[in-house]
C-alpha cells in the first residue's frame, strides 16, 4: 500500500472529508450519484418541515440542507454520514428564537436569530473538537436520554396537530398546545386532515414494511397530485407555495450583542444533543465497517457545517441516522453523494422554485409526527423498568421536565438528572459482607451466597465507590453499625479494590476510624488497595494510624495473618443477610 504524499496528509489534517474526495475513485461515482439523488427525495420534504418545527419559513431549510452536506463533504471524516436539519434540534431551535423574535413573529428577525444561533452552535462544537471537550455528550446518560427525547417526541406530536387538522393555535407550552387543539377542533379543515393523515399512515405502514421504499418522497409525490388534481387549496388546504427562486447570498446575521449572548444557552444545549446523536450515529455506522471513529474530527466538521450553515440563512444541524441509513442503503460511497444532494436542491431553488408549492402543509405535519415516533424508544423504556427502577424514575421524570418545563429548561434537567445519577451511585455505592462459598474459589457476597462461611471476630466488607466527602460519613456508620451488631469484631478487613481514591474528607474519617478501632482493640484492615491511591493516603499523613501492619496485597494475606493471630475458623452464618450488612442499589 503506497504512503500518501505528504501534502495529502496535510489536507487530510484539516479537512479529511476533501482528502478524501482527493482519492476519489471513478468506479464508485454511479452508485455516489444514485444515492445522492435518493437522498435528495428525503432531504427536501424533511428540509423544509424540520424548518416549520423550529419556527422558520420552509425555504431555510433548504438553505441549511444545502451548505451542512457541504460542510461536511469538506472537513467530515466519515463516508457515509448524512447531516441536516433535524426534528430533534428543532424545538430547541424554536425555544430559543421564538421568544427574542418579538411577538409580530417577524420572520426576517426569526432567520437571523435562527443563524447566529447556528454560527453559535458551530463555535461550540469547534471548540469542543479541537481541545477535547466532546465528554460533555457523556453527560448525558442513556436513560435520561430516552426519556428526553420520548418527550420531545410527544409535545412534538401535540404542536403538529393542529396543522394536520388543518388550523392552528396561538399557545405556549405543552398544555397551552392541548388547550388550543381541543378548542380549535370545530375548525377542522375535514381535507386538511384526510391528506394528512392519510400521508402519516402511509408512511408509517412503508417505513414498517418497506423500508427500502422512501416512504417520505411517495407521501409527498402523491399529496402534490392529490392536491392538483382533487384542487384541495380551494377547499382550505394550506399549501406550502411557490419558493423564492434562487440562493441568499453570504452574510453575517444582523442580530444585536444582547440577543448573542441569550442565544448562548441554546446553542450549548443544540450542541450537546448533536454531540450525542453524532458520537451514536458516526460509531454504529464504523462499526459496520470494522473502522472506529475519530470524535474530535466529527465534533469538528458539525461545527463547520454549522457555521457554513449559518452564514447562508440556515439553522443548526445535527446527524441524522435514518438519512445515513438511507444513504447507506442506496450505495453511497464516498461524500460526493451528499454533494450530489446539495447540488441537486441547488438547482431546484434555481430552476423549478415551484415544484413543491402544491405540498400540503398537513403532509409536512405528517412527515414531523412520523419523525417524532421514530424518536420515541418504549421498548427501551420498558426495559429499564424492568432492569433497574431507579434508572426508569430517571428517565420518566427527564421526560415530565420536558413536557411540563419546556424543550430547553428540560435539556437543562436532563443533564442535571444525569450527572445527579452519577453522584447519588458514588453517595451511595454498593457495599456487602464477603464470605467463603464452599466449592467456590475468592471471596463472595454474602447477599448473592447466604450460605457462605464467616470468619468469626473478622468482617470482610466491599465498598464499591471511590471514598470522597460525600460518602465519608456513610462508609462510617455502616462500619459502625455492623460493629455495633457483632462486637465480637476484632478486625474490620476492607477489600479495597473497588475504592479508586480517598480525598482529604474520607482520609480524615478514616484517621479518625482507626483511632477509635485502636482504643477498643480493634484493627481497620485494607486489602488490595491500589497504589495511586495508597500514594495518596500516605500524602494525607495516615500512615502513622494505618502502617504496614494495617495492609495487605490480598483478601487472602489478610485473612491468613487474622487466623494466624487468632487461630478462628471458618463457620457457616448463624443467621440470613441483614439490611445492615448489604444494600443494593437502584
Amino acid at each position: 500500500m503506497n504512503e500518501p504524499a505528504p501534502e495529502h496528509r496535510r489536507v487530510a489534517a484539516v479537512a479529511p472529508g476533501l482528502a478524501s474526495l482527493l482519492g476519489y475513485r471513478a468506479r464508485w461515482l454511479g452508485r455516489d450519484v444514485t444515492a445522492g439523488l435518493v437522498l435528495t427525495a428525503l432531504l427536501v420534504p424533511q428540509g423544509m418541515a424540520y424548518a416549520e418545527l423550529a419556527g422558520l419559513p420552509a425555504i431555510t431549510g433548504l438553505y441549511t440542507s444545502i451548505l451542512c452536506l457541504v460542510g461536511y463533504a469538506v472537513f467530515g471524516p466519515s463516508r457515509v454520514l448524512v447531516l441536516g436539519p433535524d426534528s430533534s434540534l428543532g424545538p430547541l431551535i424554536a425555544a430559543t428564537i421564538l421568544p427574542l423574535a418579538g411577538a409580530d413573529g417577524d420572520p426576517a428577525r426569526a432567520i437571523a436569530l435562527a443563524s447566529a444561533l447556528a454560527l453559535i452552535t458551530g463555535a461550540v462544537m469547534i471548540i469542543a473538537g479541537l481541545t477535547g471537550l466532546g465528554f460533555v455528550a457523556d453527560l448525558i446518560s442513556r436513560p435520561a436520554m430516552i426519556g428526553y427525547l420520548n418527550g420531545l417526541a410527544l409535545t412534538i406530536m401535540v404542536g403538529q396537530l393542529p396543522k394536520l387538522f388543518g388550523f392552528s393555535v396561538d399557545a405556549e407550552g405543552f398544555f397551552g398546545d392541548v388547550a388550543g387543539f381541543v378548542t380549535g377542533l370545530g375548525s377542522t379543515v375535514p381535507a386538511a386532515l384526510a391528506i394528512g393523515a392519510l400521508g402519516l399512515v402511509l408512511i408509517v405502514v412503508l417505513q414498517r414494511y418497506l423500508p427500502k421504499l422512501p416512504a417520505v418522497l411517495v407521501v409527498v409525490v402523491l399529496s402534490i397530485g392529490a392536491t392538483a388534481l382533487l384542487g384541495l387549496a380551494a377547499r382550505g388546504v394550506d399549501v406550502v407555495g411557490p419558493l423564492p427562486q434562487g440562493f441568499p447570498p453570504l452574510s453575517l446575521p444582523d442580530v444585536r450583542l444582547s440577543d448573542l449572548l441569550l442565544l448562548v444557552p441554546g446553542a450549548l444545549g443544540i450542541a450537546v444533543v448533536s454531540l450525542t446523536d453524532t458520537i451514536s450515529t458516526a460509531s454504529s455506522f464504523a462499526a459496520r465497517e470494522g473502522r472506529t471513529i475519530d470524535g474530535g474530527r466529527e465534533m469538528t466538521a458539525i461545527g463547520a457545517a454549522n457555521v457554513g450553515a449559518g452564514l447562508f440563512g440556515g439553522f443548526p444541524v445535527s446527524t441524522s441516522g435514518s438519512r445515513t441509513a438511507v444513504a447507506a442503503q442506496a450505495g453511497a460511497r464516498t461524500q460526493l453523494t451528499g454533494l450530489v444532494g446539495a447540488a441537486a436542491i441547488t438547482l431546484i431553488l434555481l430552476f423549478v422554485p415551484g415544484l413543491l408549492r402544491d405540498l400540503p402543509q398537513p403532509t409536512l405535519a405528517a412527515v414531523v409526527i412520523a419523525a417524532s415516533l421514530s424518536l420515541t424508544d418504549l421498548p427501551a423504556t420498558r426495559r429499564l423498568f424492568r432492569v433497574r427502577r431507579a434508572e426508569f424514575v430517571l428517565s420518566m421524570t427527564a421526560a415530565i421536565g420536558v413536557v411540563l418545563l419546556g424543550v430547553l429548561p428540560g435539556m437543562a434537567v436532563t443533564v442535571a438528572l444525569s450527572a445527579a445519577n452519577v453522584f447519588r451511585r458514588a453517595w451511595w455505592p454498593y457495599r456487602t459482607v464477603l464470605g467463603r462459598a464452599p466449592g467456590l474459589p475468592g471471596f463472595h457476597d454474602v447477599h448473592s451466597h447466604p450460605h457462605a462461611e464467616r470468619l468469626p471476630g473478622c468482617l470482610l466488607l466491599r465498598f464499591d465507590a471511590p471514598l470522597f466527602f460525600a460518602n465519608a460519613r456513610t462508609f462510617r456508620e455502616w462500619i459502625d453499625e455492623l460493629v455495633h451488631v457483632d462486637p465480637d469484631v476484632r478486625w474490620v478487613v476492607i477489600a479495597a479494590e473497588p475504592v479508586t481514591d480517598v480525598d482529604t474528607t474520607a482520609a480524615e474519617m478514616l484517621r479518625e476510624l482507626t483511632a477509635a478501632f485502636e482504643r477498643r482493640g480493634r484493627r481497620l484492615v485494607f486489602a488490595e488497595l491500589k497504589d495511586p491511591v495508597r500514594r495518596t493516603v500516605e500524602r494525607a499523613g495516615l500512615t502513622g494510624a494505618v502502617d504496614a501492619t494495617h495492609l495487605f496485597p490480598t483478601i487472602d494475606a489478610a485473612v491468613a495473618a487474622f487466623r494466624d493471630l487468632t487461630g478462628a475458623s471458618w463457620r457457616s452464618p448463624d443467621r440470613a443477610v441483614g439490611p445492615a450488612e448489604d444494600r443494593t442499589d437502584g
